[in-house]
């Protein structure tokens, strides 16, 4: 992450445009269209880098790029794409989504996007519209001749609420990413996505469920390992025996052995009968190894002996019992790393590592978050509707908007415990923005602690830092507020709208969206 700190009158900004017919035409027709939207554009507002998306072929554009580079000082990037047609909403979105979140990563910290909405098709603006209010938050630009540049007004916010009503029918390919396409099997309904990297996890596990293969599930905690497991078991062969599903850090290392090979009636003192282990009460079906990292190195060679002896002799017995188990394992660690460090056998991981499935956590999940949001909720309402006095809940706008915006960090498991406690809070039938901030987790990210924990001295500039941390939150506040400075200034505790204003000022913050 870049650590650059500007001041206020130095905040980077970047313009994202694509490019349009008229801009085209600017080196040649001057005296009919002027500039064009994007270099007026530049001529009004200081950019730091422009970011141009086209569907023209290069040798169409070629001569416009020549004349933008005379007309123009700050870096510009041409991101070339190929639409079915100019109107194609569904690839529209995924190039120009994928365009502002690169942009967005590699730009300095406190770097404004702006979308400008003039050139292009009335498709491209209405995407730009869409990322504005439900991903970024950036701003909105629109230029003409009669008008100059000036920020775009949409009083209205469609976040998450709306997308689909907007597209649907629009071409084929958006309403698929709007609706939840059916898994191809049964067993793995419950798993709930639309994402294409979902849909690649998905087709992963179905292709390795019939093989009597080892598998290894790697994924952050709560990105669903037992979903998928019990989802692989169903759809094995094995799916009408035991499935037995073990959280392998839960168990004492002096019961490792008891709880996996069982135990004789007088084994030890405390045996006072015969108990069989995980290992033989899922013969013939499949043994889930929840968290297999968190395994003893001492116990981890036990485990690796029933691995490649298939069988297991309970404690007290001398009399062997054959195995028929298929093993699944799953890991919130790097066991790689693991094994370098010598905290996990490299023998033991080759066992269980025959097929890798690597699941991603929710942020990186494009397009799931919505879907997950609807159908949890409708779970927390199923579980509750038996409480006396629950009503059925349902979000606003602006609740849904900051659940979307969330990181994540606990992953879907967070994401439901969130709602159940956002429906703890709400009285009423409607969770608000307020009941969604009390339940939310308070996030520890590294760019938290390096503002807590910058060193003394040479280069500490506590002025700056200050700036730093009052930005986000003016900033943050606008955003979530819509604009509305009367309600940013209750979220961040400031008196009075017009106090916010002397902080925005103090600051640099534009105020082109902003209205008290």
């Amino acid at each position: 992450m870049h650590k650059n700190i500007y001041t206020a009158a130095s905040m980077p900004q970047i313009l994202l445009s694509w490019i349009g017919n008229t801009d085209l035409r600017a080196p040649l027709e001057p005296d009919a269209v002027g500039l064009g939207p994007i270099v007026q554009a530049c001529t009004q507002r200081e950019f730091t880098k422009l970011v141009l998306l086209t569907d023209y072929p290069e040798e169409k554009i070629a001569e416009y790029r020549k004349w933008l580079k005379k007309k123009v000082a700050c870096p510009v990037d041409v991101l070339s794409t190929s639409l079915r047609s100019p109107t194609n909403f569904g690839e529209i979105y995924e190039f120009a989504r994928e365009a502002a979140d690169k942009t967005k990563r590699v730009a300095p910290e406190g770097t404004n996007l702006v979308f400008h909405l003039s050139p292009g098709t009335p498709a491209m603006a209405a995407v730009w519209i869409i990322l504005a209010k439900t991903r970024f938050a950036a701003e909105l630009i629109e230029s003409s001749a009669k008008h100059g540049v000036r920020t775009a007004s949409v009083p209205f916010d469609i976040a998450a609420d709306f997308i689909p009503d907007l597209l649907r029918g629009s071409d084929r390919k958006l309403t698929e990413l709007s609706a939840a396409p059916p898994p191809e099997a049964p067993e793995f309904r419950d798993i709930i996505y639309r994402s294409k990297i979902m849909q690649r996890a998905i087709a992963r596990a179905q292709r390795i469920a019939p093989r009597n293969v080892s598998v290894l599930l790697e994924g952050e905690s709560g990105t669903g390992k037992e979903l998928f497991a019990r989802a692989i078991h169903n759809a094995s062969p094995r799916k009408l025996k035991p499935f037995i599903a073990v959280n392998c850090g839960a168990i004492p290392r002096e019961l490792f052995e008891s709880e996996f090979f069982g135990h004789e009636k007088g084994a030890f003192t405390g045996a006072d009968r015969m108990r069989i282990g995980h290992f033989e009460a899922a013969n013939g079906g499949t043994l889930f190894l929840d968290e297999i990292g968190e395994i003893p190195l001492s116990e981890q060679v036990k485990l690796l002996r029933v691995l490649q002896e298939s069988e297991v002799t309970r404690l007290g017995s001398k009399q062997a019992t054959e195995l028929d188990v298929r093993f699944i394992a799953a890991t919130n660690r790097n066991l790689l790393e693991e094994i370098s460090a010598g905290q996990f056998r490299a023998d033991l991981f080759y066992r269980i590592a025959v097929a890798v499935l690597k699941l991603p956590p929710l942020r990186e999940r494009e397009g799931d978050i919505g879907l997950l949001i609807e159908k949890l909720l409708e779970q927390v309402n199923s579980e509750s509707e038996e409480e006396p006095g629950y009503k059925d809940k349902k979000l606003s706008v602006t609740a849904r908007k900051l659940l979307l915006r969330h990181s994540w960090p606990g992953n879907v498991r967070e994401l439901l415990n969130t709602l159940r406690r956002a429906a703890v809070w709400c009285d009423g039938e409607e969770i608000g923005a307020e009941d969604v901030r009390e339940a939310l987790l308070p996030e520890s990210t590294d760019h938290e602690r390096n503002v807590l924990d910058q060193p003394l001295g040479d280069g500490c500039n506590l002025q700056k830092v200050l700036e730093m941390v009052a930005r986000n939150y003016l900033e943050r506040a606008l955003d979530e507020a819509d604009g509305n400075k009367t309600v940013a200034a209750k979220l961040v505790g400031l008196p009075s709208y017009q106090t916010f204003t002397n902080w925005m000022n103090r600051y640099g913050i534009r105020t082109g969206k902003a209205r008290a």
